[in-house]
């Protein structure tokens, strides 16, 4: 594999993403022709795009310090500026969060920086990335790379506070190290988080980068390991060659990767970096590879994963290879094995979840689309084919219009039906909302943190903690209990509405939260643990308040917020197949009629009406084909997928 390859098939997987926004639109223009276009399809559609137009594939480089995370990012993406751009040197060098994407609403090549101050706040990072004010904004020139890199080394920069002061910052003091000019002080991060706005081909065809830091800051800051690491698309576990799996390295696989609430939908990957220290020349080839070998089955043992997706590799000898042009010891480094990986791999991964969430979807909607296409067109031609046996007459035009309208009648019905339906879900759906409201638990995470304010011992604390977590798991029992009778209700509606043969493809949409709900139900035991932890008895009630709300608290609101939202979308969405297929058939048989009425009208002979609806047939066939077009388009191979089938068949052909 070319060190280019890597490039290409970002490049790839975006002109995919490309060409099926401009089929979505085709979609769009050829329901509007056909007189199909509805508010809900254009809002689906609008979603549709929007998530193809705003998707990221994020991938999280984690590992302890001394790692080499931020050098083989170095080598992944930063090669061609000839140097280290970010600070990549012995000891630790990353000490907040960094987040390498490109800002494409603004254009700008940037650095900001939130301090470590804000920590004293009850803000969540999510509230002060809302308030630019708060960061420190460095532009960044991507024409000098000498002072692009100095820009960058901000983000490596420390403070030296005292053992107090990083205490109220959330840290702990075991997990620091010593000023060595004052033994006194410790030394922290300068900086709670930071972003860089890079312009870069990867970068900027939705290729987003975590940067993180080692065991202690891991732990500091809870909105990384809530939500910035369990959300990432794929993990990167950066271990060292020459010590294997260490027990810090095993704490941080433990407690911040392999979580029950992490989607990393693409995988977890670890990497063994720094081979080159077990390249022997004394040795011999096939000693370093035996040895290589060994510690990469020692590590999959140990992280309980498959052999394969542990890669031995030397980030520091990539990046020289590459910056130097030596091909050879690019290849020797191995990092083409890891691009290999983050093509085929995660990027397949993202082609398999937009296939699942967004083109199944739109292929439904327009097989639906097709099927009443191919209905319509069958009808015309069994009464031409009446016609011509029996000639055109007012008699035959008046029997077409009749049972024309009497297939728009039925349809009309079932629309008014379904819309008085989908007012009685709207009204479920507000039942379930009020359920879980975001009001309601806010209003009981205020009262507890004001408890817990005024118990005076621990014991008290840690029955108000558990009494928040009761009262999550009762509305969730509730929740469960009336998302039960919906859907109920909204299969007896299906199962009415499908007693007609022609809509038995269609299904409900299924009120999904149980993932959620397993999580919520996950925290309550680790918010038992947290109760029951002995370092949190010793603990100053101030620093365990907060201590609990900034971790397990806001976990638990992360976990709500997605249970809300799919209590919200849910009845909306849930009635919506039919809708579709209903305002569909209704829409093109009143087109239908208003044709056949023009038909019957005219003062035209019988062949010139045969024509005319002939010319209607023909219209239908033109519709169906710029369909079967765009679904074409639409189930054509993603690029992975593409050339796995090539590769697949090159196989088969050797």
């Amino acid at each position: 594999m070319s060190t280019g390859s890597l490039s290409h098939q970002v490049e790839a997987y975006y002109g995919w993403k490309k060409n099926l926004i401009r089929e979505l639109a085709r979609y769009q223009d050829w329901l509007q022709s056909n007189e199909l276009y509805s508010d809900d399809i254009a809002s689906r559609l609008q979603r549709g795009i929007k998530l193809l137009k705003e998707d990221e594939l994020t991938l999280a480089f984690v590992g302890e310090y001394s790692r080499g995370k931020t050098e083989l990012i170095n080598a992944l993406f930063f090669s061609e500026f000839g140097q280290r751009m970010l600070p990549s040197q012995a000891g630790r060098t990353t000490m907040c969060p960094t987040e390498i994407f490109y800002d494409r609403a603004s254009g700008k090549n940037y650095l900001t920086l939130l301090p470590i101050e804000t920590r004293k706040e009850e803000s969540t990072l999510a509230q002060l990335d809302k308030q630019p004010e708060r960061w420190t904004t460095i532009e960044l020139d991507i024409s000098s790379p000498e002072t692009m890199k100095s820009s960058l080394d901000e983000v490596a920069k420390t403070h030296s506070v005292s053992i107090e002061e990083a205490k109220s910052l959330g840290f702990h003091e075991d997990m620091l190290d010593h000023d060595p000019n004052n033994r006194n002080m410790v030394i922290i991060p300068a900086w709670r988080h930071a972003k860089i706005s890079m312009q870069n081909p990867l970068l900027e065809r939705g290729l987003r980068i975590l940067d993180t830091p080692g065991l202690n800051a891991l732990g500091s800051e809870p909105e990384l390991t809530i939500s910035m690491i369990p959300s990432a698309h794929a993990v990167i576990f950066l271990l060292s060659a020459d010590t294997g799996v260490t027990a810090s390295d095993l704490t941080i696989w433990q407690d911040y990767i392999t979580t029950d609430n992490a989607d990393h939908s693409a995988g977890r990957f670890a990497v063994l970096n720094k081979i080159d220290v077990l390249w022997d020349d004394l040795q011999g080839e096939e000693y370093v590879q035996q040895s290589i070998k060994k510690v990469q089955e020692y590590t999959a043992d140990h992280l309980s994963m498959a052999v394969e997706d542990v890669l031995p590799l030397s980030a520091k000898q990539a990046l020289i290879g590459k910056v130097k042009g030596d091909q050879a010891l690019y290849e020797k480094s191995a990092l083409p094995q890891l691009e290999t990986l983050i093509s085929e791999r995660i990027l397949a991964e993202k082609e398999r979840l937009i296939t699942k969430t967004l083109l199944n979807d739109i292929l439904g909607m327009l097989q639906n689309s097709q099927a009443i296409l191919s209905a319509r067109m069958q009808s015309l031609s069994e009464q031409l084919e009446e016609y011509q046996d029996k000639g055109v007459s007012k008699e035959l035009m008046k029997d077409l219009t009749e049972k024309t309208q009497k297939d728009y009648d039925f349809y009309y019905k079932k629309l008014i039906t379904l819309r008085s339906s989908r007012r009685l879900m709207k009204s479920q759906g507000e039942i379930l909302q009020s359920l879980i409201s975001e009001e309601r638990l806010e209003e009981q995470i205020r009262n507890t943190r004001e408890r817990m304010k005024d118990s005076w011992t621990t014991i008290g604390m840690n029955r108000e903690m558990g009494k928040l977590f009761d009262f999550i798991d009762h509305d969730l029992n509730n929740l469960a209990s009336e998302a039960r009778l919906a859907e109920k209700m909204v299969l007896s509606i299906y199962k009415r509405y499908t007693e007609d043969t022609r809509a038995q493809h269609l299904h409900p949409k299924p009120f999904s939260t149980a993932k959620h709900v397993r999580a919520l139900r996950e925290l309550k035991s680790k918010a038992d643990s947290f109760r029951r932890d002995p370092r949190n008895i010793m603990t100053e009630q101030t620093l365990l308040i907060k201590r609990f709300f900034d971790t397990l608290v806001g976990e638990a609101r992360l976990i709500h917020n997605r249970i809300l939202h799919e209590s919200t979308t849910w009845p909306d969405e849930a009635l919506l197949p039919i809708m579709q297929y209903t305002l569909e058939q209704k829409q093109l048989l009143e087109h239908q009629i208003r044709r056949i009425k023009a038909l019957s009208r005219s003062n035209k002979d019988a062949k010139a009406q045969r024509e005319q609806l002939k010319a209607m047939i023909n219209d239908n066939q033109k519709q169906l084909m710029i369909a079967e077009s765009i679904q074409r388009h639409f189930r054509k191979p993603a690029p992975v997928q593409l050339q796995q089938k090539v590769v697949n068949i090159a196989g088969l052909a050797g």
